[in-house]
């Protein structure tokens, strides 16, 4: 009752599953599982312990195939010996048949005889036996030895055989038939056993072991010639094999692969030269041989060198090839110590490439240097190229200094690829490059001035040149830029040049002939320089020209030295009075001189040689076109003209004042003075073919002197007539020097004294070559 009440209280504990029937029931499934784990566990164990002895079973099978394929292989190997031993054996008794059966069929009269002397037979064939068992115990040893290719052993058993029979040396007809047969098998043994040895030599893998003992076989087997040429031809195979190899790796290192294959061809003819001398010695045969086999790898080496080049134009292809020359050339040196002298050839082949290599260099260079308008921004220049060039830089210029400093950056790059063996052969071809490379570059500067070039070559327009120099400032730049290159920069640059080339004439003595350059090579430091400064001067004369030009003519083409200001003593030029001045067209020179030498001297700056340089030969060019002013003369000398005393005076002080111009800034030049004096000179004979009398119409010579001094402290001054201002007579001494026809004719210049003018300007860098002129 108690229960009942309290199912009824509690109605769903019915449905509530008591917790020992879970344990049981998830106990027993648990272990179930647990049961079937194992069992698939044993299984799995059962199946990898199967595998394991299927695996060790096949493996121990393995060794034991493996251990019957060596046995099989000895067996084969026993095989083939014996079946070599059995058939020189039948060789042999077909030949002993051979040979019984020619002796059963012998006359009877030898039977006879034979049968005469029994007791002779039956002592003499023991020891013919005897004889013959040796011998055929020997060439048995042979083919055994042959059969196991022991080819030191057969060498040694042919050699022990021939000191035993001195008879088996050479091809001596023998008398005894037994004799002769075992000398023809001997033969054939020997054949085979060269055989062997050429085959040994032929291999790919040879070591160079086994190949010096086949090579001293075939030798002892009296096969020089034979084995001299194998060891040349096995050396080639391997130098080929070693290039072969090589040669996919040349486009990574497009600079040093030459130096790689030089080593290879060389270091290979070293020791094939010392495997040689070693084995065959000193034979004449031999090395001629040898030297031919040289030559032809040599020839081989070029044309690998030249077939795997970078493009002959680069930069990497003229280091690569100064590389080879270096590297080739040091070798061939140290195979003279071995009697190989091969320089010369080298050369020979060499010199076609590295000449081709140069000129397309150059042209590269020509192009790259004439394009004014490129921009380069990996031009690099040290400082002490880039500085000097730098001072010139304005925004006006800019093209200007960029070309320069391109033009000094190419050359500097080709010099410093060239190595010492290089400059040493081809250095003189280079310089002479370089010195038409700035040829090339004055000629553009030359267009790039105004007026027409005088070269006939320079014919193309203008409109080409990427930039004009139209100021004063910007044409001063131009000049000392280009000044600036051939006397500081290039000289720098080619420095490394002349120190090789110096250094070799030094050492001269100590060097080989192979060695040596050619004389066609040579160059003077001298003559370089001398062509240099020609091409400066050239741009320099045809500035100065189409200035003064420029100056004298005006734009309508009418010259403003007119010939009618010395005639008849009238114009509007001449200023004749109590206080007499040089004519108009030379005061404004004078003022024209003071403009430029102020410009100069801010362009110029601290460059005052070339600034004296470029104002003297302006001075210069003014009286030289006077002096070939042929309009001017032709009016001056016609019979027609009306001649006064007053015009030759005029005359004669503007040529002292063009004088004295010079010397007051600082610029003297013997060239204006003779010019000037040879003017003066011509002027008074004319004159005096007119009736003149130069000795009474003309004042004495300090005259015109002071006169010309007197007007500078005027021009300068701009005050007329002031006595205050005359130039110092102790700045300017002169000495009477007539240069005229006449010793006696009055107003010849004086003679210029240097070193008391009135710059205290130096005449020796006056008087340097930059003065000289073909139209003077």
């Amino acid at each position: 009752m108690e229960s009942s009440e309290e199912e009824d209280d509690f109605p769903s504990i019915e449905s509530v599953t008591p917790q020992s029937k879970i344990d049981t029931i998830y106990q027993s499934k648990t272990e179930k599982g647990i049961r079937k784990l194992c069992f698939e566990l044993l299984d799995l164990k059962d199946a990898v312990e199967n595998l394991c002895g299927n695996k060790r079973a096949k493996y121990l099978a393995f060794l034991r195939l493996s251990e019957e394929v060596v046995e099989v292989d000895h067996e084969l190997n026993e095989l083939r010996r014996h079946i070599s031993a059995q058939g020189i054996l039948v060789q042999n008794l077909m030949t002993g048949v051979c040979h019984e059966l020619d002796e059963l069929n012998r006359g009877d009269g030898e039977i006879q005889e034979a049968q005469q002397e029994p007791k002779n037979c039956d002592l003499e064939d023991p020891l013919s036996n005897e004889a013959e068992d040796q011998r055929a115990n020997c060439l048995e040893n042979i083919d055994v030895l042959l059969a196991e290719h022991k080819v030191e052993e057969a060498i040694e058993a042919i050699d022990a055989e021939e000191r035993a029979c001195p008879e088996l040396r050479g091809s001596v007809d023998m008398s005894d038939d037994g004799m002769s047969s075992h000398n023809s098998d001997f033969q054939k043994r020997k054949a085979m056993l060269g055989d062997q040895l050429v085959h040994i030599t032929e291999q790919p893998s040879v070591g160079i072991t086994e190949l010096r003992k086949a090579v001293s076989g075939l030798l002892k087997l009296e096969k020089g010639p034979l084995a001299h040429q194998l060891l040349l031809k096995a050396c080639g195979s391997r130098l080929q094999r070693s290039i072969l190899a090589f040669l996919p790796l040349c486009p990574c290192y497009p600079e040093t692969y030459p130096s790689t294959l030089s080593n290879l061809v060389f270091s290979t003819i070293s020791s094939t030269t010392k495997e040689i001398d070693s084995i065959f010695g000193d034979n004449p045969v031999y090395s001629n041989r040898v030297v031919q086999w040289a030559e032809w790898e040599i020839e081989s080496l070029v044309r690998l060198v030249k077939e795997n080049a970078p493009t002959s134009e680069t930069i990497f292809a003229l280091r690569a090839a100064s590389i080879c020359v270096q590297a080739s050339l040091n070798h061939c040196s140290v195979l003279e110590s071995q009697g190989l002298k091969l320089s010369k050839l080298l050369l020979v082949l060499l010199q076609p490439y590295i000449e081709e290599v140069l000129e397309l260099n150059f042209r590269r260079a020509r192009r790259e240097v004439l394009d004014f308008a490129g921009t380069d921004e990996s031009l690099q220049l040290s400082p002490r190229f880039a500085s000097p060039l730098s001072t010139f830089a304005t925004s006006s210029n800019s093209v200007l200094v960029d070309g320069g400093m391109r033009f000094i950056s190419i050359v500097n790059d080709i010099v410093e690829q060239l190595t010492p063996l290089v400059i040493l052969h081809f250095g003189g071809n280079i310089l002479t490059r370089i010195s038409q490379l700035f040829d090339k570059y004055v000629d553009t500067l030359i267009k790039a001035l105004p007026g027409p070039s005088e070269d006939d070559s320079l014919t193309e327009p203008k409109e080409t040149v990427p930039f004009r120099a139209e100021t004063d400032s910007q044409q001063l730049a131009l000049l000392g830029a280009a000044f600036t290159i051939a006397e500081e920069l290039l000289p720098m640059v080619v420095s490394r040049i002349w120190s090789v080339l110096n250094e070799s004439k030094e050492a001269a003595s100590g060097l080989t002939d192979n060695i040596m350059p050619p004389t066609s090579n040579t160059i003077e430091f001298k003559d370089w320089r001398r062509h240099l400064q020609h091409s400066w001067d050239k741009l320099k004369d045809h500035f100065c020209r189409q200035y003064v030009l420029n100056f004298i003519y005006s734009r309508d083409g009418q010259t403003r030295l007119d010939v009618q200001i010395y005639l008849n003593g009238e114009g509007e030029d001449l200023i004749w009075d109590s206080d007499p001045l040089p004519s108009l067209p030379f005061q404004a020179l004078f003022g024209k001189l003071q403009q430029l030498a102020t410009v100069a001297g801010d362009v110029l700056l601290g460059r005052e040689k070339i600034q004296k340089v470029l104002l003297a030969r302006l001075t210069e060019t003014v009286v030289m076109w006077l002096s070939d002013e042929h309009d001017f003369w032709g009016v001056l000398e016609d019979d027609s003209a009306s001649l006064q005393p007053l015009g030759l005076q005029q005359l004669i002080l503007d040529m002292h004042f063009t004088v004295e111009i010079a010397r007051f800034a600082g610029y003297p030049s013997r060239i204006l003075h003779q010019i000037a004096s040879a003017i003066i000179a011509r002027a008074i004979r004319t004159f005096s073919a007119r009736g003149i009398d130069p000795q009474s119409a003309l004042p004495e010579d300090e005259w015109f002197v002071d006169t010309a001094k007197v007007a500078i402290s005027k021009l300068l001054m701009g005050a007329s007539g002031s006595d205050t201002s005359e130039i110092d007579d102790e700045h300017i001494t002169i000495h009477d020097e007539i240069i005229s026809d006449s010793e006696g004719s009055p107003s010849s210049l004086s003679s210029i004294d240097s070193f008391e003018s009135f710059a205290s300007a130096d005449m020796a860098e006056l008087e340097s070559p930059v003065y000289t002129d073909p139209e003077a």
